[in-house]
């Protein structure tokens, strides 16, 4: 396995794991416990928006994960008044458990007023799509050789920035793994050669409630259980 990059709650890798592995850990960080907002007790609502647009809006907030027994549930209080002007509702309105504090809610206008608690409680992806923890993706690995009859091909470093660069005013593959595109267009220009292997290039991007690196790791835990209990019914 080899990580090739890790930035904003995304980490890239090169791995040979198999394609039907790799689907079932993408498969199973659905079953992975994530702490999200399951009801919404609306006492008063002034906006604009309907009474089950804001509790579908504050549902998808992404929260701190954090361990709670079953049936227990984490609370959270929001009360805005827009006194001389209108007021943006924001997820920092909801308390210190959510990920991201910028997210908008609702727009209130003068001496409109909202005020609601949500509760949150953990649950998994395969439940519900509020429990996900991020988005788990995986393609295969593609050589790229450039040939002499491509040197001169320099337009190509423009067109794909992250795959091709422009060295001595010759194209060369500055990184294959970013090669996301359309192989037919790039075989087009005469002398670039691709060619598909059986490595994966995995990608996990985190929602924010845990790294994406714990993703992946409880997801592999995840699996490691399900096929336990499948070999004891077996048995």
């Amino acid at each position: 396995m080899e990580k090739i990059s890790e930035k904003n709650n995304k980490v890239v890798f090169k791995t040979d794991m198999n394609v039907s592995l790799a689907n079932a850990i993408r498969r199973s960080a659905n079953e992975i416990p994530i702490l999200a907002v399951d009801e919404v007790d609306i006492y008063k609502n002034d906006s604009a928006l309907y009474d089950e647009i804001i509790a579908h809006r504050v549902g998808l907030v992404p929260l701190k994960n954090q361990k709670v027994k079953e049936g227990d549930v984490v609370e959270m209080k929001l009360s805005v008044k827009a006194e001389g002007q209108r007021r943006e509702v924001l997820a920092k309105d909801l308390g210190k458990e959510v990920v991201y504090d910028n997210i908008p809610i609702v727009i209130l206008d003068k001496q409109q007023e909202i005020e609601l608690v949500a509760k949150a409680k953990q649950g998994k992806g395969i439940e519900h799509a509020k429990f996900s923890p991020g988005l788990l993706s995986y393609r295969h690995f593609n050589k790229v050789e450039v040939g002499k009859d491509a040197e001169k091909s320099t337009e190509l470093a423009e067109m794909y920035p992250e795959v091709f660069a422009v060295e001595g005013g010759k194209l060369k593959v500055k990184n294959e793994a970013a090669l996301d595109i359309d192989t037919e267009e790039l075989e087009e220009f005469k002398g670039v050669k691709v060619t598909p292997t059986e490595d994966l290039i995995y990608t996990i991007e985190s929602w924010g409630q845990i790294d994406a690196e714990e993703i992946f790791k409880d997801a592999v835990k995840a699996l490691n259980k399900n096929l336990d209990e499948l070999s004891k019914e077996l048995k």
